[in-house]
């Protein structure tokens, strides 16, 4: 049997990924002593959650973590809806001055009109699509214009099958794409996408695997085992088990 990257044409290959598990809403100090943690298993991406209640205290956790990061790593922020239009492009236009890899879903995920607004008038990319709602919903968002790059969701997006799709018309249009979250199985997916930009990993499984999935120079090294690869920690898996 091939692993699930082999059996959809391509090759086990390291795939970059960025460390979402952390830097939440906290203090600046808390912050910066977390950013270095996420960056101890070979990481050179991490993403930051934003929408303090002021510009001011964005500004200075994008400063706090950046204090912390060698030189060459990538930085993305990630509002998770908490804007209206003319508060992310206040926002965004002071983000636009610190190098940020991209600005992610700044304000209501489906108001494509609003988004591609600040994606035209902002320089640093947006990022949208965890929220695409199988490949009409990605359409929709790239024929408005609404952003840079896509991070669609492997469930939402409709499975392995919506994803080769998704992925099939981001490479028309010229457009990288990023997964959301499932990073055992989206690296695998990734390794055969045409654009294939980043992982958005996270440490979910680890508790129940035998071996976790492991990052090497800031990338996603995908086994090459049959499938998805993922073996369980069976005695783990019982002690977890509700």
């Amino acid at each position: 049997m091939h692993s699930r990257s082999r059996l959809l044409g391509g090759e086990p290959r390291p795939v970059p990924a960025y460390n979402s598990c952390g830097l939440g809403l906290m203090p600046k100090d808390a912050l910066a002593d977390e950013a270095e943690k996420l960056l101890e298993r070979g990481f050179r991406a991490m993403k930051l959650r934003l929408g303090y209640p002021t510009l001011a205290e964005d500004l200075a956790a994008v400063h706090a973590v950046k204090a912390r990061m060698p030189a060459g790593t990538a930085l993305m922020v990630d509002y998770n809806q908490a804007l209206d239009v003319d508060e992310a492009l206040k926002r965004g236009r002071a983000l636009d001055r610190e190098g940020l890899a991209w600005l992610e879903e700044p304000i209501r995920h489906d108001d494509y009109a609003g988004a591609a607004l600040i994606a035209r008038e902002l320089t640093v990319p947006v990022q949208i699509g965890e929220n695409f709602s199988l490949l009409a919903g990605m359409q929709s968002a790239l024929n408005a214009k609404a952003c840079d790059l896509v991070m669609p969701d492997l469930e939402r997006i409709g499975g392995v099958s919506g994803w080769q799709q998704a992925a099939t018309f981001a490479a028309k249009r010229k457009i990288k794409m990023s997964s959301h979250l499932y990073p055992e199985t989206s690296a695998h997916l990734l390794a055969v996408t045409p654009t294939a930009h980043f992982l958005e990993y996270v440490d979910w499984a680890d508790k129940i695997l035998q071996e976790p999935l492991q990052i090497v120079d800031g990338c996603a090294v995908i086994p090459d085992r049959p499938g998805h690869g993922m073996v369980w920690d069976d005695t783990a898996v019982e002690r977890h088990r509700v």
